[in-house]
């Protein structure tokens, strides 16, 4: 299973958080012992001093654990040469819609 992602990346979980950017890419199924997904994902910013600049995370996401953690392999912009890594832990998560709310964690050394 593949899926494509192009959703709201904002300051908190809330529906009313403010937008600061997409999390645009996609995630692959590749696990055949646990829900362990491919992520390729591009933080994309369109607010603030971070406007137009993007973060490139690349990396597993053993979904059932509580904290995933995923590398930045790169950046754009303000986050040109980045690298560092991102933690991710679910807020929420809907068993019938497939829909989660999840929390990413930045650590990026930029120039």
């Amino acid at each position: 299973m593949i899926t494509i992602i192009d959703d709201p990346l904002t300051e908190g979980p809330e529906i009313s958080s403010k937008m600061v950017g997409r999390a645009q890419g996609l995630y692959a199924m590749a696990s055949q012992e646990e829900i362990g997904a491919m992520m390729s994902m591009n933080f994309a910013f369109t607010e603030g001093k971070y406007n137009g600049s993007t973060i490139t995370v690349v990396g597993r996401n053993s979904v059932n654990s509580k904290v995933r953690e995923m590398p930045v392999i790169g950046g754009s912009g303000m986050f040109r040469f980045a690298r560092g890594y991102v933690e991710a832990r679910t807020h929420t998560f809907d068993k019938n819609t497939g829909d989660a709310i999840v929390e990413y964690t930045c650590y990026v050394l930029h120039h």
